[in-house]
């Protein structure tokens, strides 16, 4: 009879927690992924993607330990620039042909405090894999007027593309190093 409870027991915890689990898709039309870079030391230039989709895994009353997944297509990148945007595209930058997607997969989703956490995942970029951190602020949780949950984030954080390989024959001078990455993300509970 004792092992029995136990058995029970162990089963109702693991169910608990399935039962807990929540699946969240990014909402493509109020989410935007974008960067900025520096311009010949002088100025900023700002880009986006406009193809993306992402999701996430929730096992808890929060985010903690949310598992994300989150893919980009590197032929959408959009500068407001055709030509630019050509040159984004080919061998001496995204080299989008060859490396047709940006994903990130997410190791960990700590929360600092109630509006706060820092996300750490494994960023793929033109056939390299490096680990990046970015600051989250959650923006809170609502029921919208159809009945489905909502949930928003402000995403920031900044790359070295000669890290990923991504224009390394263009000097600092040219274009800065340093890539400032911001991403407002609204998820839908599905």
């Amino acid at each position: 009879m004792k092992k029995f409870k136990i058995t029970t027991l162990a089963f109702l915890m693991a169910f608990g927690a399935f039962a807990q689990s929540k699946n969240w898709a990014v909402d493509h039309s109020h989410t935007s992924v974008n960067f900025s870079v520096e311009h010949l030391v002088i100025s900023e230039v700002q880009g986006q993607f406009k193809d993306f989709s992402g999701s996430a895994t929730t096992t808890g009353a929060d985010f903690s330990n949310a598992t994300i997944n989150f893919t980009i297509k590197t032929a959408s990148v959009f500068t407001d620039d055709e030509k630019r945007d050509a040159h984004l595209q080919n061998a001496d930058f995204f080299d989008a042909t060859k490396f047709p997607e940006i994903t990130f997969k997410s190791t960990s989703f700590k929360k600092i405090d109630e509006k706060n956490y820092t996300l750490t995942g494994s960023l793929t970029l033109h056939g390299v894999t490096k680990t990046v951190d970015f600051k989250v602020k959650y923006n809170g949780t609502i029921t919208d007027p159809y009945g489905k949950t909502r949930a928003g984030f402000k995403l920031t954080g900044k790359i070295n593309r000669k890290d990923f390989g991504v224009g390394s024959s263009m000097p600092a001078t040219m274009i800065g190093e340093e890539i400032q990455l911001v991403s407002n993300v609204e998820a839908v509970q599905q």
